[in-house]
Order: C-alpha cells, then sequence, then structure tokens
C-alpha cells in the first residue's frame, strides 16, 4: 500500500505566515499614519523631522513595505515614543483571562508573545512588559555577522540599559566601542548615535531595559 503524503500542508502553513506578516504590516502602516494625522504633519515633514525619505514614509503608511530597524528608530525618534511604543498597537497582544492558576491573569507566556523581526537582517525584538508598565524591556535576538544602527534622536527622552544574556555584543555608541560578553550590562548616558553589533559566529540575545523619561 503506498504512503499518502500531505503535500498541501506546508504551502498552507508559509501562506498562513505570509498572511500574519502582511496584517502586521498594515497594522503599523495605520499605527504611523494615525500619529502623523494627530500632529498634523504632511509626509515632507515627518521625512524631514525623522530623516526618512517621503517615499520609504509613504510605502510604509500603505502597509506594502516593511521597514528596517533603523528606519523604526528614526521615526519612533521623531514622535518622541521608544520603538516599542510606536510597535505597540500594531502587535496583536493576546493576556490570558482564565480561572486555570496556570494561566493567571497578567501572565504573557513565551509561546504567545509578539515579536517584530527587521527584514534586512533578521534582528528580532520582542516585547517583555506591556504598555501599562512605566518601563520598556524587550528581549532582542541579533543573528551572526549582522548589525543594526539607531540615531541619538531615537535616545533623546530616555535612559536605558544593556544586558547581554548569550553570545558577545559589539556596542557602538558614538565613537566608542565596547564587547559585552554573557551576564555583561551597561547603562547609556547621553544621547549618541548606537550601533548594536554581532561579529561572531553565534546568534547574540540581550535584554534593553528603557525608562520613558528622565
Amino acid at each position: 500500500m503506498s504512503q499518502i503524503v500531505d503535500e498541501t500542508a506546508p504551502e498552507a502553513e508559509t501562506a498562513d505566515t505570509a498572511s500574519a506578516d502582511d496584517a502586521e504590516q498594515r497594522r503599523l502602516g495605520e499605527r504611523l499614519r494615525r500619529l502623523r494625522t494627530e500632529r498634523k504633519w504632511s509626509l515632507t515633514e515627518l521625512a524631514e523631522e525623522s530623516g526618512v525619505s517621503r517615499a520609504m514614509i509613504n510605502r510604509v503608511e500603505r502597509g506594502v513595505s516593511s521597514p528596517t530597524a533603523t528606519i523604526l528608530g528614526r521615526l519612533s525618534g521623531a514622535f518622541g515614543l521608544t520603538v516599542s511604543q510606536l510597535l505597540d498597537e500594531s502587535l496583536e497582544h493576546e493576556v490570558p483571562r482564565s480561572s486555570d492558576p496556570d494561566q493567571a491573569r497578567g501572565v504573557q507566556r513565551g509561546a504567545t508573545a509578539d515579536s517584530w523581526t527587521d527584514p534586512d537582517t533578521g534582528y528580532r525584538r520582542r516585547p517583555v512588559s506591556s504598555a501599562d508598565f512605566p518601563a520598556d524591556v524587550t528581549e532582542v535576538r541579533l543573528p551572526a555577522g549582522r548589525g543594526v544602527a539607531y540615531p541619538a534622536s531615537a535616545y533623546a527622552f530616555l535612559r536605558h540599559c544593556i544586558w547581554v544574556l548569550d553570545g558577545t555584543l559589539e556596542l557602538v555608541v558614538g565613537d566608542d566601542v565596547t564587547r559585552l560578553g554573557a551576564g555583561d550590562r551597561i547603562e547609556l548616558g547621553e544621547p549618541a548615535d548606537v550601533v548594536y553589533r554581532n561579529t561572531g559566529d553565534d546568534l547574540v540575545r540581550y535584554v534593553v531595559v528603557v525608562v520613558r523619561g528622565r
């Protein structure tokens, strides 16, 4: 008897993933357009404030292009928001509400936690804290050989700490280069351009804690 193999399942899974990505792009675009409208900014004005091209902003708002981490940093800085705050309404946070003690209200299980991935580098950020928590706590995974840059404007109103969990992270703050190994942490001071680099062969995992305001 020949074995019947279901060849449609992988295709269905790929289609579901693509559909979820498209929906996320649309929600982020709607979020960005709403923020711009609230401030009564034109596309040109937001481009001038953020340093992101008018054409790119237009593509992101229409949900046809996914921004990189660097572009998100520039846009969030222009709005006076953290990257997490900019992404928050575009991610679908689901907090279990059940009488089951193992699914207590306010508990967010790792399997259901939302994440955002940079389409260029594979850099992935997952929110650990909720939108109501007084600080942003974010887990980041940076693939080998990749780097992500954030402009000083993204940190103009923030204080933050970086704690490396796995691997070695190379941090460039202005002109200063610091290498951080597993267990190391650093608190950044005055706003400066920051580049996160993984020059090794293994994934780097770290946590960023951001306080919204001084």
